[in-house]
């Protein structure tokens, strides 16, 4: 058996109907809703691996620090940096990591600015793609920079042994993500027709996925859906939750649901 990549894991995922819905998302301030296919999701990577590529100069190898919650354009770079051969870092509270490059929201770009990394990239997290509010001069607005760049990228064949994500003092290659991806899939008994809902709030961090982010990859490796949507009260969730036809949750209370919801239930 050949050893996958989370990017060959994205791009089988891809491959099976790029014109399905991929992610679904919510925004907890507004209650928008945001909605991406797998093609427009994958366009947004492309754009995203360009900027990091020609734009900030990334060379495989090198770590970019993510200081952002669960969202849908922390996904987008999470793969945008598996396609160029990065290290994606999370980032928890308090000081960043060291990289080369730092991805913050709007909270974090100070700290971000101050990481040593050379590049410093900030980004509003907007559902509607709006800039920053207040742009440090020495800070780059992603949702202004990321528009200019190609919609297509072709990755240079990623090595499966080199360093893919660190999460504190746990480091994971390549390989390991996927594989983690497909254990998640199996135990969770995923399909390519499931919509996974993951209850999530505008604070989260990106570890809430898993500290391998077994949960996004376990998504990915069945060619599944995800619905990224707030923590409400239980008549809303519930009414929200058959409005996506989600079929399997996580990161809810069980209490928040009807005994009568036939959904799976993941830890």
């Amino acid at each position: 058996m050949s050893v996958r990549t989370p990017v060959q894991l994205w791009q089988e995922a891809r491959a099976v109907d790029a014109a399905r819905p991929f992610v679904t998302a919510y925004d907890e301030a507004t209650g928008g809703r945001v909605e991406l296919s797998f093609a427009t999701f994958d366009n947004w990577v492309s754009k995203t691996a360009n900027m990091l590529v020609d734009g900030l100069g990334a060379e495989p190898g090198e770590r970019v620090v993510l200081a952002l919650p669960v969202h849908w354009q922390s996904l987008v770079w999470a793969i945008a940096c598996w396609s160029a051969g990065l290290t994606a870092v999370l980032a928890g509270p308090g000081d960043l990591p060291e990289g080369d490059i730092a991805v913050a929201d709007a909270a974090r770009l100070e700290a971000a600015l101050d990481s040593g990394a050379r590049e410093a990239v900030g980004t509003s997290l907007h559902p509607l793609g709006l800039p920053l509010a207040d742009r440090p001069p020495a800070a780059l607005d992603y949702s202004v920079e990321v528009r200019g760049y190609g919609d297509h990228f072709r990755p240079d064949p990623v090595d499966p042994a080199a360093a893919a994500l660190v999460n504190g003092d746990d480091s994971f290659t390549g390989a390991e993500l996927a594989a983690a991806g497909a254990r998640t899939a199996r135990t969770w008994k995923l399909t390519a027709s499931d919509r996974v809902a993951i209850i999530t709030s505008e604070s989260a961090p990106l570890a809430l996925l898993g500290r391998d982010l077994s949960r996004f990859l376990g998504v990915l490796s069945s060619s599944a859906a995800m619905v990224l949507v707030p923590g409400l009260d239980s008549v809303t969730l519930q009414s929200r939750l058959g409005m996506e036809r989600v079929t399997a949750i996580t990161g809810a209370p069980s209490d928040s649901l009807s005994s009568e919801t036939p959904l799976k239930s993941l830890p």
